[in-house]
């Protein structure tokens, strides 16, 4: 074994000349051990909320997502589009429209995005997850058209959940224009009647803003033929989707983009990995001012083995020996401290993913009861290194300059 590090390992659990050091040091593993905890407990409690949030999404958005570049709507015909289509790992293939539009429920309106889909929409996504209500998902028959609205346009509507009178849509009419004499002639007026089912993802983007009703309502009320705002797909089980998405991106080129589930929401968890770095920052921040705990330890560890050191120099030992061996010190109190906060951390999350220990509160407010954690083997290598790096960094200086200090006097 290294000489250094055997006689630092002998200082750091053999009891001290002074008792008021053994609690300094205890104190330092303690700094260590706390600050890595909280990294480990605060990144994975962000894990746990972006997966929660993933999963929402998830359940009402496509795996893969084809838009337009320039304009809003194109030819769902188009050759590169059929070729896509093709694909084999391709399950389900559904175009979609998607235009802005007034409701209006008796006295109330409100502006929404009414979104036209086909029949396989349930294939398509989770959506059924996602309904409330005793009434079916149907969005077209032979007596009428249907929609599905976002549970807080009903709420701001108050149409409650099965609504008696159907809902009144507006839309303007493409390429007319208003007449001051009479305004109303440049709207399309529609009618939706409910199913009995509202959708709840969790997020405002959708449940205050999305009506989902059939294609051939969303064409009539907005004057389309064929055309389509996106086409939405499901690959088959078992496909690799970054692969599939790169593909189909070669094969739409720069006039079409192709999007997955995390690219569809990007503004969402780009924010959500701002708020877990800005985290990250402010407790590595904090694991800076608890290394100088260990700097004090140490240097109440000098103070008290200067009688060693000078034994270690009739022995034989030059200066970097003894600086080393105070070095390796620290070394050992940032090691230790950090693998008793790893363990911590794992373990307290282990009983919040178990038991729910620390829970959001009461009420129906909340989508879960308590916080959602999610560990990742790459934030625990991340905070392994971070905390090193920074222990390492942090007591080589000062145990270097200490260390002289005390040779001087030594000498003297």
């Amino acid at each position: 074994m290294n000489l250094s590090l055997y006689i630092a390992r002998r200082y750091l659990f053999s009891k001290k000349k002074h008792n008021a050091v053994n609690i300094i040091s205890a104190i330092s593993v303690c700094g260590v051990a706390l600050a890595t905890m909280a990294l480990v407990c605060t990144l994975s409690v962000f894990n746990g909320f972006q997966e929660m949030v993933s999963s929402f999404f998830t359940n009402f958005d496509p795996q893969l997502k084809i838009t337009i570049n320039q304009g809003k709507v194109f030819d769902p015909n188009e050759s590169r589009i059929k070729r896509m289509e093709s694909l084999s790992q391709v399950e389900v293939w559904m175009p979609t429209l998607e235009e802005n539009a007034m409701v209006r429920y008796k006295d109330r309106q409100l502006m929404v995005t009414i979104k036209g889909v086909g029949s396989n929409f349930e294939q398509l996504t989770g959506i059924d997850s996602l309904l409330y209500g005793t009434g079916r998902f149907i969005l077209q028959d032979e007596v009428a058209d249907y929609g599905v609205a976002g549970a807080q346009i009903l709420a701001q509507l108050g149409t409650g959940l099965e609504f008696v009178d159907p809902l009144e849509v507006y839309a303007p009419k493409r390429n007319v224009h208003v007449n001051i004499a009479n305004p109303a002639a440049a709207f399309n007026r529609e009618h939706l009647h409910s199913p009995g089912l509202t959708f709840l993802v969790g997020q405002d983007k959708y449940d205050a803003h999305y009506v989902l009703t059939s294609m051939n309502f969303a064409r009539r009320l907005f004057n389309y033929t064929n055309e389509v705002s996106a086409i939405e797909v499901k690959l088959k089980a078992g496909s690799n989707i970054s692969k599939v998405k790169k593909e189909m991106q070669e094969i739409a080129g720069d006039r079409f983009s192709v999007k997955d589930q995390y690219e569809q929401q990007a503004d969402v968890f780009k924010i959500m990995e701002i708020e877990k770095f800005i985290s990250y920052l402010f407790l590595t921040f904090i694991l800076i001012i608890a290394s100088f705990n260990v700097i004090g330890s140490l240097s109440m560890l000098i103070i008290d083995k200067r009688e060693n050191v000078e034994t270690l120099r009739n022995l034989g030992a030059d200066d970097k020996l003894i600086t080393r061996i105070f070095l390796m010190e620290g070394y050992l109190i940032t090691l230790f401290g950090t693998i008793v906060g790893i363990l911590l951390g794992l373990l307290l999350c282990f009983l919040q993913q178990r038991f729910g220990l620390i829970t959001l509160g009461t009420g129906e407010n909340f989508l879960v009861e308590s916080y959602p954690v999610s560990v990742h083997v790459t934030d625990i290598l991340l905070i392994f290194i971070t905390v090193i790096a920074v222990g390492f960094i942090a007591v080589r200086y000062p145990v270097t300059y200490l260390s002289k200090r005390l040779l001087k006097m030594e000498n003297l």
